[in-house]
């Protein structure tokens, strides 16, 4: 890999990254907008499975923010291990 393609990778784990963490913090205000859109378009609902529909869309969000945050770091450290080496610097731990 060029130096080029490994700065888009990193561009773009960086960018997955940003978007599964605004997906974990935000995702009560994200899962609590898709059920009220839900509610809407049922007319109405019960407030027991009006709670079941909000905490699921939340745990969605949690679950797809917490998988995209992890890829992204995941690629920015394979990325940025891989930055050094083309670049002939030695990584000191």
């Amino acid at each position: 890999m060029t130096k080029d393609n490994l700065k888009g990778t990193l561009i773009l784990g960086s960018l997955i990254g940003i978007i599964g963490f605004v997906m974990l913090f935000f995702s009560v205000n994200f899962g609590t907008s898709l059920a009220e859109n839900w509610l809407i378009k049922q007319g109405g609902a019960d407030t027991d499975t009006y709670n079941i529909i909000v905490k699921s869309y939340i745990n969605s969000f949690l679950v797809a923010g917490s998988i995209l945050f992890a890829f992204g770091l995941l690629i920015i450290s394979f990325t940025y291990y891989k930055l050094q080496t083309i670049m002939g610097k030695s990584i000191e731990v």
